[in-house]
């Protein structure tokens, strides 16, 4: 008899991250536009679509939000990375607690060029630049911290000296 699969976090909502290095082991951080400084940049993150598989969610993301489709699979975090909504963040957000995510670590293989925030009508950075990945969990809004410092852990293996 086949297991059900009962999803622990059934109030957070579905999410995949993605971690773009470069070839020397740099990551892609982007600034979010409209976002007011010190913690307004992050990774490429966003919602997952009913049914769709967690890596093409990843890919789309990716695309949807840097332009970015030379990249290939390096690695995944296995289980879900979980964070809440602060209160000011849960008031607009609905029905969820916050976002459970899967991250991928992928590898890019095209030329920075390629890069376009623009590349879909909701831009969601207006800058970006390549950074060291243990940068990345100083720079991120404090309520997602210890997730970017899991994830950071995740992929040490990936980034440069």
């Amino acid at each position: 008899a086949r297991q059900a699969v009962i999803d622990p976090y059934p109030d957070y909502r579905p999410n995949v991250g993605v971690v773009l290095f470069n070839d020397q082991g740099l990551v892609w951080l982007g600034r979010r536009a409209r976002t007011p400084e010190p913690w307004n940049w992050q990774f490429p993150q966003g919602g997952v679509d009913h049914g769709e598989d967690l890596f093409d969610a990843a890919l789309r993301e990716l695309e949807e939000e840097t332009g970015v489709r030379s990249a290939r699979y390096l690695g995944r975090t296995e289980d879900w990375i979980v964070y809440d909504f602060p209160p000011e963040v849960a008031a607009r957000g609905g029905r969820w607690r916050g976002q459970k995510q899967v991250w991928f670590a992928l590898g890019f293989t095209g030329e920075d060029s390629e890069i376009r925030l623009d590349a879909h009508h909701q831009v969601e950075f207006e800058a970006w630049r390549w950074a060291r990945l243990d940068e990345a969990p100083e720079l991120i809004v404090p309520f997602k911290r210890a997730a970017y410092e899991q994830v950071a852990t995740a992929f040490r293996r990936f980034a440069g000296p």
